[in-house]
C-alpha cells in the first residue's frame, strides 16, 4: 500500500484507527498550505470537522 500521508504535493486528509482500543491518529493538508495533526478520537473529529468546514472542499482553489 503506498503512503497515504497528505503533503502540499498531494493536499488531503487521512484518519487512521487500526483498533477500537488505540487512539485515532489523522494528519490534513490544504492546498492553501494550512496543515494540522492530531491524535485522540476527541482531538481526531475536532480536526475532521475543522478541515472539513474550513479547508479542503469548503473553499476554492485561487
Amino acid at each position: 500500500m503506498s503512503d497515504l500521508t497528505p503533503t502540499p504535493d498531494r493536499p488531503g486528509l487521512h484518519v487512521s484507527k487500526p483498533s477500537p482500543s488505540t487512539p485515532a491518529t489523522a494528519s490534513a493538508v490544504c492546498h492553501c498550505g494550512a496543515s494540522a495533526t492530531a491524535k485522540g478520537d476527541a482531538q481526531v473529529k475536532a480536526l475532521v470537522d475543522g478541515y472539513t468546514a474550513h479547508h479542503g472542499p469548503a473553499h476554492g482553489r485561487k
